[in-house]
């Protein structure tokens, strides 16, 4: 349909400034709706990637609880096989018959490691030696601690911080390297670090501030790797993830259950193995990434002095226990 000559008339009257400012409105409008239309896309209707790929052999750490076991379970049902590690070499034995019981052809190999004792000066090359040989396409950096209360930072012990730091950024680290040399050689590869909320989503973590450092360099980490390695045909993302209901969530945050914007493990890892290879970074179950943009729309001192409030009560309640 053609304008009417008085509308074109009509509109040409009409003060700049007015004009001006419904150009940007209806351009703010359009930003918004279209970054709606791609959420509904990518959540709903965009297709998940053949992970096989990038190889034929997944590594998952921290792969005996939780997020990490769900994961490997997700990847089994994906056709590829598995190298799980974690510390506790009885639960190791446990979960891959639990996990080959469902899928009897996947190849599991586990590896019992310890990231949070000792040095982990060697581990990169350890861990070399234990993949050489398989066509590892795809790793699940998973493993991840953090205090087992709030507390104000002078309170922490140095055993508990440096303990944080070791495993969630030199642990992360080594692994990463170990595993990114033979995807080089082989110019494929998925990488996911899993981060979390604390270090990215809000603007601040009080009384947990070490745990939400470690996850901030976590994101740095992935997302400069992101760009480094994507010539190599290296896809490497950062996955953060909100509350989820596990052990670790339920000691730390006596969250018990899950809920709607609480997922199970399962839950997560369902949505998010469809996020891999993707973009750089992601929040892969719907309800995080509403919560995230909501987020974003309250001014930072508010989140500030929330998050807060909910340390020092966290903080309270084991004082008075």
């Amino acid at each position: 349909m053609v304008p009417s000559s008085s509308c074109i008339h009509h509109l040409t009257n009409q003060p700049i400034w007015l004009l001006l400012l419904s150009s940007l409105g209806f351009f703010i409008f359009l930003k918004q709706a279209t970054s709606l239309a791609n959420w509904v896309f990518i959540i709903l209707l965009r297709p998940p990637k053949n992970l096989k790929k990038y190889g034929s052999w997944a590594m998952v750490t921290g792969a005996t609880d939780g997020i990490g076991k769900a994961f490997a379970y997700q990847l089994a049902q994906k056709g590829l096989n598995l190298i799980l590690v974690s510390r506790n070499s009885t639960r190791l034995k446990s979960v891959s018959k639990e996990i080959q019981a469902n899928y009897p052809t996947t190849q599991i190999k586990t590896i019992a490691f310890d990231f949070s004792v000792g040095s982990l000066g060697g581990m990169s090359e350890l861990l070399e030696e234990e993949i050489r040989g398989l066509d590892v396409g795809v790793l699940i950096n998973n493993v991840g601690v953090t205090y087992p209360s709030a507390r104000f930072l002078h309170e922490v012990d140095e055993q508990v911080w440096t303990k944080v730091v070791k495993v969630n950024v030199e642990g992360t680290t080594r692994v990463t390297m170990a595993v990114l040399r033979g995807m080089v050689e082989r110019k494929r590869g998925a990488v996911v670090n899993i981060g979390s909320g604390a270090g990215i989503v809000v603007p601040s973590h009080p009384l947990f501030t070490v745990y939400a450092a470690t996850k901030a360099y976590v994101d740095q980490l992935s997302r400069s790797l992101h760009v480094e390695y994507k010539r190599y045909g290296i896809d490497v993302q950062s996955q953060v993830p909100l509350y989820v209901a596990t052990k670790l969530v339920s000691k730390v945050a006596s969250i018990e259950r899950s809920s709607l914007f609480i997922p199970t493990p399962h839950a997560y890892a369902k949505a998010a193995i469809r996020r891999i290879g993707y973009e750089a970074r992601c929040t892969p179950f719907w309800a995080h990434s509403l919560q995230w943009c909501l987020g974003s729309l309250v001014p930072e001192s508010l989140l500030d002095a929330w998050r807060l409030s909910i340390g020092l009560k966290r903080r309270a309640k084991l004082h008075h226990a």
